[in-house]
């Protein structure tokens, strides 16, 4: 028997290793010219067959020339990487902020993962921000603090302010609007940055300190040498110490209560590992409880119910004249959560959201019976497709020649929630708040229910295709595409169409600002509140 599971695994890791070699090997070969068009074509047509809105703000002809174009000047072979750059332009041009592509990436054996995993990369340490069209380090999670505030003028050679150029035109905004660019580059720089380039183990970094220039060399490190350069010999005499020292009975109840309450907290706070943040936080402002503030990351982890239902009581029993929402850098996450955060928020009954456009009767089978689906869950789809299929028709309907979807708990008519804030509301957007926190804005906006301040929202006030996803690989390149399936919206409007929630008070960052730890938007706030108090 141990035989049989030794030859087992040994067959597994066999296989693993020729699946991860065959992979690289497509990635970096140098693909025909008839392929390059073919999977050109296989994207466009996914893109007709599932986006529901397509040509909401580029033409059908604008289009059909773009990826046209795109095939004319492919006219030699190139590799996935090439590729990927390539076509994400073409694919921006759609203007939907859910369509994205994503590039091709090196694989790993399952040796190479795990020495991997005990490395870190310096360069992941770096946070970004581009302002004044300049490239900055916002913040650095590492143990040169010097880096922070400085600008980043090249990156192994190649123009920082190049590159950025580059990568915005790799992704787009809900629409017309531009906001939404230089917040998100920012964001997620080190991300485009793998994306365009690929694996590394060093880079090297020229920055700007006022009118001198210095480099630095980011290195992949081994993350236990990096702990053992932390202890001392004081700190492992302490730590011996400390492990032959018995806890009482009532020191293991507390520790036990401690880790269970740290858990709760977790979860309803939604905890962020990689940042040692919370997505959640809630505060009062000042010596009394007169202003309140809470910040939101993301509508995406944790138990949001159990939080809103504390805040608004504290609220609530505070009797809270002035409530700041802060909303930057919000990228979006689920509807239930922000229907729910709304109920608290407004005073009259409402109905969320309108029923979704689609392309299919069926939109959840299409999500999961994707090419890159596992064989495992296409399996179990098939095993409840009778269940999924008869659910999906039960809420799709057809009217005037389109297909919709109704979402029964946030379609239908709600009143508030018996503790809503009814006192003023402030709420803070820029560039980076993207679909939910556009569509909860939209109706805050539409109902004057706050004051906005800040910048335009990166994500469409009429809506946005999400919902469910479906992710479509090309055969030959590898190249991932992922697109919304449902029309998401409120039933409010504005026109023109295209752009996103406008703030009340427009306030830009500025680089000196930030460098002073001054939030500008923030600021003007609380001096608003002084003023009318």
């Amino acid at each position: 028997m141990k035989r049989i599971l030794f030859m087992l695994m040994l067959i597994a890791v066999l296989v693993s290793c020729k699946s991860v070699a065959k992979h690289n090997e497509q990635i970096t070969k140098l693909h025909s010219v008839e392929n390059l068009h073919s999977d050109i074509d296989k994207l466009y047509n996914q893109l007709k067959r599932h986006h529901p809105k397509l040509y909401q703000y580029t033409s059908k002809e604008d289009l059909d020339f773009k990826f046209d174009s795109l095939k004319f000047t492919i006219n030699q072979p190139i590799d996935s990487r090439t590729f990927y750059r390539k076509i994400a332009p073409v694919v921006a041009y759609v203007k939907q902020g859910h369509v994205a592509v994503s590039s091709v990436s090196k694989r790993f054996t399952r040796n190479e993962r795990k020495q991997l995993k005990k490395t870190t990369f310096e360069f992941y340490k770096l946070e970004f921000e581009y302002l004044e069209d300049k490239l900055w380090v916002k913040n650095y999670k590492g143990k040169d603090s010097i880096l922070k505030g400085k600008e980043v003028v090249t990156i192994e050679g190649e123009s920082a302010k190049d590159l950025v150029k580059r990568y915005k035109t790799r992704f787009a905004s809900d629409g017309y609007n531009t906001t939404l660019h230089n917040r998100y580059v920012s964001k997620g720089f080190s991300t485009f940055y793998y994306r365009d380039k690929g694996f590394s183990d060093s880079l090297k970094v020229t920055f700007r300190s006022k009118d001198s220039l210095f480099s630095r060399v980011f290195k992949r490190i081994d993350k236990e040498d990096k702990k053992k350069k932390k202890r001392t010999a004081e700190d492992t005499t302490s730590a011996k110490k400390i492990k032959f020292n018995k806890l009482s009975k009532e020191e293991k109840k507390a520790k036990q209560l401690a880790k269970r309450k740290r858990r709760k907290d977790d979860r309803k706070y939604g905890y962020l590992g990689e940042n040692n943040k919370y997505t959640r936080n809630f505060s009062f402002i000042g010596k009394d409880s007169s202003v309140a503030y809470m910040k939101l990351r993301s509508f995406t982890n944790g138990n949001y119910k159990r939080f809103y239902k504390e805040s608004f009581a504290k609220l609530d029993s505070a009797k809270t004249k002035y409530f700041i929402l802060d909303l930057r850098d919000n990228g979006g996450g689920r509807i239930a959560e922000i229907d729910y955060l709304y109920s608290y928020l407004t005073d009259e009954s409402y109905q969320f959201i309108t029923e979704s456009e689609v392309t299919s009767r069926t939109p959840f089978l299409k999500s999961f019976m994707s090419n890159t689906t596992p064989n495992s869950l296409k399996v179990l789809s098939a095993v409840f497709y009778p269940v999924v299929a008869a659910h999906n028709l039960f809420k799709t309907r057809n009217r005037d020649g389109k297909t919709y979807y109704k979402f029964n708990k946030h379609t239908k008519i709600k009143p508030p929630k018996p503790m809503h804030y009814n006192g003023k509301l402030y709420v803070l957007i820029n560039g980076n708040s993207f679909s939910a926190s556009s569509l909860i804005s939209t109706h805050l906006k539409a109902n004057d229910r706050a004051i906005f301040v800040g910048e335009e929202t990166g994500g469409a006030y009429n809506g946005t295709v999400a919902g469910v996803y479906k992710i479509y690989q090309l055969p030959n390149t590898k190249i991932k595409v992922r697109m919304g399936l449902m029309q998401i919206e409120a039933p409010q409007k504005q026109n023109p169409d295209g752009y996103g929630v406008k703030p009340d008070i427009t306030i830009l960052p500025k680089l000196e600002d930030r460098q002073l730890n001054i939030d500008t938007e923030l600021d003007w706030i609380l001096k608003d509140i002084h003023k009318h108090d």
